[in-house]
């Protein structure tokens, strides 16, 4: 199943312009996005970074529609589909409810909240796939299974009938990957995937979801505050301070000559091994 390639093996698959999201508040209006522009090829990885507040999270979430209420969004979002191009911004629920997780899926940053804790991880698993691939039955629990187990999780049979609270914070992340790439996606958006886990669970999650990535050829559009992170998954990246992008460019270019100064001390802020440990006074 993780073997398929996605619709599109090439081209760009979504476009967006002039992508404003504004909210109404009591004390006022409050823009979130000014502007951004992205474009994102087929099976490419494109990072987006920026502090809390710059705004990155409520660019994507405008263009799955998920905003809150209060939201004004404008601008375009074109997605290339087996249908034509479809625009996402004012899309009426029905095309979005088709879209999400079956062209565009997204990985959320807390699994514990995004996982219903009520439900076995066999139910969540399943209606994702009885949803958009269609599946019943024992169709349903094989395809669950195989995904599970895709995302290295053992004895993935018996763990199906687990709930989310059974499960360590790096195995709720996989099952969160697992879900989000059950339909095999166009473009999969990973919202800060690693920040409530430890270090060595980040590294493990990062190199699973790369590994995923060159098997299904599936885009990826990751969004954190971590240059490090996306030195070592993305291609390209966007800098966004203020609900503005503040710089762009690919990965090498970036991190060897950032040209503004937001750039520079984000870069400046990333742990380096080389970097000499300073003594204290008396030392």
């Amino acid at each position: 199943m993780l073997c398929a390639d996605p619709t599109y093996t090439g081209g760009m698959l979504l476009e967006v312009a002039d992508l404003k999201v504004r909210f109404d508040t009591p004390d006022g209006v409050v823009e979130a996005v000014r502007g951004l522009d992205l474009a994102l090829e087929a099976g490419e990885s494109v990072g987006i970074v920026g502090e809390s507040g710059s705004g990155k999270s409520q660019s994507v979430l405008a263009l799955l529609g998920l905003l809150a209420d209060n939201a004004r969004v404008s601008g375009s979002a074109r997605l290339q589909t087996r249908e034509g191009l479809i625009e996402l911004i004012g899309a009426k629920p029905r095309v979005l409810n088709r879209i999400r997780g079956a062209r565009i899926a997204m990985i959320f940053q807390d699994p514990m909240t995004a996982l219903n804790p009520y439900l076995r991880i066999a139910t969540q698993m399943t209606e994702v796939l009885k949803r958009h691939r269609g599946l019943r039955g024992r169709a349903a629990t094989r395809a669950a299974i195989e995904m599970l187990e895709a995302v290295r999780i053992p004895d993935a049979a018996r763990r199906m009938r687990y709930y989310p609270h059974q499960f360590s914070g790096g195995m709720r992340q996989r099952v969160m990957i697992a879900m989000s790439l059950a339909c095999e996606p166009d473009i999969l958006v990973a919202d800060e995937p690693t920040t409530a886990l430890d270090v060595t669970v980040q590294a493990d999650i990062l190199d699973l979801m790369a590994e995923l990535r060159e098997r299904t050829r599936t885009a990826l559009l990751l969004i954190t505050h971590d240059l490090g992170v996306v030195a070592g998954q993305c291609q390209r990246v966007l800098v966004m301070r203020n609900g503005e992008v503040v710089e762009r460019g690919d990965i090498d270019q970036l991190f060897a000559a950032p040209a503004h100064a937001y750039t520079q001390r984000l870069l400046a802020a990333v742990p380096r091994l080389e970097t000499p440990r300073q003594r204290a006074p008396g030392q």
